[in-house]
């Protein structure tokens, strides 16, 4: 991407919008980032940071019209770890906020010439008919038809993926999409509703003392696969860099159990404690990304070793919690 493009970031506030920022500035871009709230753990390093609901359309519209934007990261959505989107309370928030804020965006995208715009979908768009054991389920790209996503999460970001290539063939707008799988990081919610399970793990984890039980949800036996946000970044990138304009996954491959994962975090923490499974929401059985195209395609696999990314995560909210 040429260093004179003007690259708008939505869902700034968030964890991967964060870092993807901070890349971008690293490497000479001019960025405004976009979001109704800041990031409470860091100063974004956009040029502009803009405090903005994305579900108005004539905010939008304004937002592209004073900016001219050659690149769009469309990384905005109402979502969050499976307390949040498992609940049924916030489906019709999930479903009519981020249609919104898809719809808006892109819209604008087009009506200002945009030159390429990438929109970040999940591994929820996958057929949960094929996620129903935690044995090493490996999801291709095409494994998204026929269509039963994971949670009203998963059919929002499928039908965008289908509103953004529609987008592409219909004006003249190129389109990114990739399917994020479980990504974890700095700077992410770790105590809410909204946080996801490395971080919701750590944090409890960081709080406990010897001998005490860390409550798991489910049998724990459930399987995913987690990547570190810098492995995230430099997918996404290589991704907007190339000519390939499908759907496709990045993630890690490898696997783990909620049970294997909260006892390598434990083991991080050099502390005694035991696991207690409790009810709770667990979502799919098995899931773990398959990697095949984009390495094909980007030559793209993720560096960070899971054991060395949720290091990082660990000692970062243990900070955290420890202030």
């Amino acid at each position: 991407m040429s260093k004179q493009k003007k690259i708008l970031v939505t869902g700034a506030g968030g964890f991967i919008a964060t870092h993807l920022i901070r890349k971008l500035k690293k490497d000479g871009y001019f960025v405004v980032g976009v979001d109704i709230k800041r990031n409470e753990f860091i100063e974004s390093e956009a040029d502009f940071f803009i405090i903005q609901d994305l579900t108005d359309q004539t905010a939008v519209d304004y937002l592209f019209k004073n900016f001219q934007f050659t690149t769009v990261f469309n990384l905005a959505a109402v979502m969050g770890g499976m307390e949040f989107l498992a609940n049924g309370i916030y489906d019709y928030i999930v479903l009519s906020d981020s249609t919104k804020i898809n719809i808006n965006v892109i819209d604008s995208a087009i009506k200002y010439k945009v030159d390429k715009i990438f929109f970040s979908s999940s591994a929820c768009v996958y057929n949960q008919q094929l996620q129903e054991t935690s044995d090493n389920v490996s999801l291709k790209e095409s494994d998204a038809y026929p269509a039963w996503p994971d949670l009203e999460y998963g059919y929002q970001k499928l039908i965008t993926e289908r509103l953004y290539i529609a987008g592409e063939r219909c004006n003249k707008i190129e389109t990114r999409i990739a399917r994020f799988h479980n990504v974890y990081g700095e700077y992410t919610e770790y105590e809410t509703d909204k946080a996801k399970a490395p971080a919701a793990l750590c944090r409890k984890i960081a709080i406990a003392n010897d001998g005490d039980e860390i409550e798991v949800w489910g049998d724990g036996l459930q399987t995913r696969s987690f990547m570190y946000a810098s492995d995230c970044i430099t997918g996404v990138l290589k991704l907007m860099d190339s000519s390939f304009n499908e759907p496709i996954n990045i993630g890690s491959d490898e696997l783990i159990s909620i049970n294997d994962l909260a006892s390598l975090i434990i083991k991080i923490s050099g502390k005694k404690l035991t696991i207690k499974n409790i009810n709770g929401p667990q979502g799919v059985r098995g899931r773990n990304s398959n990697n095949d195209l984009i390495k094909a395609k980007l030559n793209w696999s993720p560096e960070i070793k899971l054991e060395d990314g949720i290091r990082i995560l660990y000692n970062w909210v243990n900070k955290q919690v420890n202030k």
